[in-house]
Formats: C-alpha cells, structure tokens, sequence
C-alpha cells in the first residue's frame, strides 16, 4: 500500500487546507465564503470516497429474474454516506445563500466587504 494508492485522501487534504487558509487568510467577506464552500466540498469528497467499496455494486436484494437472492454472496456498497452527503450539499447551498444575503445586508449598511474596514466604522461609531 503505497502513499500514491489513496489519491482522493490527499486531494481532500489539499482542498481541506486550501479553503481553511483561504477563510481565515483573507479579509473580502465573498473570498471566506469561497473558502467555505472549498472546505465543504472537501468533506463532502472524504465522505464519499470512505462510501465507495472496490468492486461494491448497488444494494439491491434481487436476482435477474426479480426474485430474492439470499443465497449469492455479493459485496454492497454501503449508501448512507452518499445519502448524508446528498443532505449535507443542500444544507451547505442554504448555507451559502444566507451568508451571501448576509454579505449584501453587510455592504448596505456599511458601504463594504472588508473585514478591517467593517471593524474599523464599528471602531469609530462605539467611540
């Protein structure tokens, strides 16, 4: 078993720390979105990848002429993580929505994006 033989573990690491730097690294309120979005992406592929069995067919308990096979020995993959992921990318969408709403509500009112420009107006407005 060699380091290359897991790929998609070390793209998910890749993109994990690429969208983890990218929100806490930059002050643009769009670009930490961004950087959410890649850092969720990145999940939803750990999850998907730990779902696939080599080999796995669908788990459909029947035979060609649509009668239970108890007695075949076939190797299922398991659905559930791509059933939890399913859930998780419509979560991260809603997600992703309010945020942005958020951002527009953010720039209405303080005439920006950015996060030391934003702390900044605060600074004056408390003093």
């Amino acid at each position: 078993m060699t380091l290359l033989s897991h790929y998609n573990y070390w793209v998910v690491i890749l993109l994990m720390m690429v969208g983890f730097y990218t929100m806490i690294s930059r002050g643009n309120l769009i670009k930490k979105m961004v950087g959410l979005n890649v850092f969720q992406t990145s999940v939803f592929m750990l999850y998907i990848s730990m779902g696939k069995i080599r080999g796995g067919t669908a788990p459909i308990l029947m035979d060609a002429h649509g009668e239970s096979s108890e007695t075949a020995h076939v190797l299922y993959s398991n659905p559930l993580p791509h059933v939890l992921i399913l859930t998780a990318i419509v979560v991260g969408i809603a997600t992703t929505a309010v945020g942005l709403a958020l951002i527009v509500r953010i720039k209405e009112t303080y005439g920006s994006i950015e996060e030391d420009e934003i702390n900044q107006i605060e600074a004056e407005g408390a003093a």
